[in-house]
């Protein structure tokens, strides 16, 4: 994954607009620093193969950055977003590393399920 460059990213959200896609979210602050930490407070949340159709989306923000994705009913939003990279596979994969390298946030959609 290399560093965001807003203008490709846009490109590349745009390419799935108005199309059935797959979803992955993922969210964490450390799911396991409260073994270490019984003090510290963890949270996170988990999306696998969400079927969706959004209507468009837009990256915003200066570094780190923000992704809304406009659906019908409603929005998927990520934020802390630093890295991307459209795969061989053709899928889009946004993350978010903290200052440690340590993944805190991912968004990322297919054409096809993820495995």
């Amino acid at each position: 994954m290399e560093p965001i460059q807003t203008q490709q990213v846009q490109q590349w959200i745009d390419q799935f607009a108005k199309e059935d896609v797959y979803l992955h979210v993922e969210t964490t602050n450390g799911a396991y620093a409260s073994h270490f930490d019984q003090t510290f407070f963890s949270a996170g949340a988990f999306l696998r193969n969400v079927k969706i159709q959004y209507e468009h989306g837009k990256i915003v923000g200066n570094g780190p950055y923000r992704v809304g994705l406009k659906l019908s009913i409603g929005w998927v939003y990520t934020e802390g977003l630093t890295h991307a990279e459209l795969d061989t596979q053709g899928r889009l994969l946004l993350a978010g590393h903290g200052h440690d390298g340590k993944l805190a946030v991912a968004l990322e959609i297919s054409r096809t399920p993820f495995d």
